[in-house]
Parts: C-alpha cells; sequence; structure tokens
C-alpha cells in the first residue's frame, strides 16, 4: 500500500512529537515580509515577532508558520539571501524564547527549506509543489520531514493569468496523484494536501474547490485549507483584507465540515472556536 496514494494516516511526526489529526489543529502566520497582501510590515523586530507568536501558541495554535517570501498573486521578487536572513532571524528568535515550538517553513526554494530545518523548523510548506526548485523533493525525502504538498501554476508574479483548466477539480486530482506517487517513491512518508486556494485560481474557481474539498479526502492524507482573509472573501463582500474575519470564519467552518483538518490563519482564537463549534456537532 505505500506505492499508492490511498494510505491513510491520521498523525503527523513533528520534532519527535506525534501530533494527533483526528481532531483539526490550527497553524498561525507568521509573514517576515513587508507586502503580504494583509500583514505585511507588522512583524520585523524580536518584539513584534515574540509577542505574536506567544498570542497564537496561547491561543491554541499547533504550528506557527513562518514565510520569508510573499506568495500573494503578483508579489515582488526576493532575493535569496534576503529571504535566508528573515527566515533565520524568525527561527533563532522564536526557538530561543520557546523552544517547544514547532515550526513550519513557507518556501519553493529547497535551499531556504534545507537550511530553515537544520536550524529548528519542522515542516515544509512548498506553496510550488516542487515546480519552481527541481530538487525540493530531493530535499524533503533526505530531510525525512513533513512536506505540504500545494497546487499552483507559474510564480506568485505569473500564477494570476494561469487559470485555464479543463475541468479544475479532477486536473487537480490528478496533478495530487501524480506527485504523491513521485515523493512515496522518494520514500517521503508524510504529506499534507494543499489546494492551493488563491493561487492561479479565479474566485468563482475557489469557491467551486472549497465546495468539492471532500473529494480530495479519496486521496487519503490531511488536507490543509489556506484562505484566511483572502480575496476570494473580501472582494466577495466588498470589503477589506483587514475586514474579512467574520467571513473567513464561515468558510472555515465550511472547510472543516468538508473535512480539512489544519487550518492555515491569521486569527487563531477565532479558528480554535470554529474548531470546537463543528466538532460539537458531531459529539
Amino acid at each position: 500500500m505505500r506505492d499508492t496514494i490511498f494510505y491513510s494516516k491520521k498523525t503527523l511526526k513533528l520534532k519527535g512529537k506525534i501530533v494527533d489529526l483526528t481532531h483539526p489543529i490550527v497553524m498561525g502566520i507568521l509573514n517576515i515580509t513587508p507586502d503580504s497582501f494583509y500583514d505585511g510590515g507588522k512583524y520585523h523586530s524580536q518584539a513584534q515577532i515574540l509577542r505574536h507568536v506567544e498570542k497564537m501558541l496561547s491561543e491554541g495554535a499547533t504550528i506557527i508558520d513562518i514565510g520569508g517570501y510573499s506568495s500573494r498573486p503578483q508579489a515582488e521578487d526576493v532575493a535569496e539571501k534576503e529571504e535566508k536572513k528573515r527566515i533565520l532571524f524568525a527561527i533563532h528568535t522564536i526557538l530561543k524564547a520557546f523552544p517547544d515550538t514547532l515550526i513550519s517553513i513557507d518556501s519553493f526554494r529547497a535551499t531556504i527549506v534545507e537550511t530553515a530545518i537544520l536550524e529548528g523548523a519542522c515542516l515544509i510548506n512548498d506553496i510550488s509543489g516542487g515546480a519552481i526548485d527541481e530538487k525540493m523533493f530531493e530535499i524533503v525525502a533526505r530531510l525525512q520531514v513533513p512536506y505540504i504538498l500545494t497546487h499552483t501554476r507559474g510564480t506568485p508574479q505569473t500564477m494570476s493569468n494561469l487559470t485555464d483548466y479543463e475541468n479544475i477539480v479532477a486536473d487537480l486530482f490528478t496533478y495530487f496523484h501524480q506527485k504523491v506517487a513521485a515523493l512515496r517513491k522518494l520514500g517521503v512518508e508524510d504529506i499534507i494536501v494543499d489546494l492551493g486556494f488563491g493561487f492561479a485560481k479565479t474566485r468563482e474557481q475557489n469557491f467551486l474547490l472549497l465546495k468539492k474539498l471532500a473529494i480530495f479526502r479519496l486521496l487519503n492524507l490531511p488536507l490543509l485549507v489556506g484562505i484566511s482573509r483572502k480575496s476570494m472573501i473580501w472582494k466577495t463582500l466588498a470589503i477589506t483584507p483587514e475586514e474579512a474575519l467574520n467571513g473567513t470564519t464561515a468558510l472555515h467552518a465550511l472547510a472543516l465540515a468538508n473535512g480539512a483538518s489544519i487550518l492555515r490563519v491569521h486569527d487563531v482564537k477565532e479558528a480554535m472556536q470554529t474548531i470546537k463549534l463543528v466538532e460539537s456537532m458531531n459529539e
């Protein structure tokens, strides 16, 4: 069964700890970037980083996801040296104050994720699914850490123009089938699936994928949903990202009902409350 995608696993091994996914968990977002669509420029100093991380951990975040390169559409390119500097500053700052923190590294560059893992991160979050850096899968296999496999097309600079699909649900299912098979062949055990909401997809396609999310449970892999304050919410409601918490919560409830195991969020407390309420319906 290890050679197929139908490989059911309800746990992740992170930093020697077994994380139970039979109940959904929250991944808190920490963007060390000046241009992220919602929180760009907020977390640069040690004090800012520590306040935010402490808040997310106290509110129930299981994982902290650090990004040093904005993945929003039309984001500016960031030199590898600068991205590494941002990432390492955040990792060292967090682990010095909170040494048990489970850190995810949000990058599509193999050298960046390798450095981050060696410095204390324990999960790789690659928005490109190994497409931008051909060495990524090899690094994941060698490091033997869990890997978030995301669907997108192109790069942050080009993805908005790459939204033509024959059948987006079928196309994404085939994509994940092929990518998971390649990772399994290399010996990668822990894989998390992320449909890539907002990446090379129109607003209508995003909503269709959220509606059809349960289909991807057939992959028998944990599903991560990252829709927090994204444009599919605030453009639909004709508001700003700062006003999109209520819409985010509504869509988080739908994602959980359709099988999401991990919510990647800006607002941890509200996501934890949503999980508690949705799970209460199944008691």
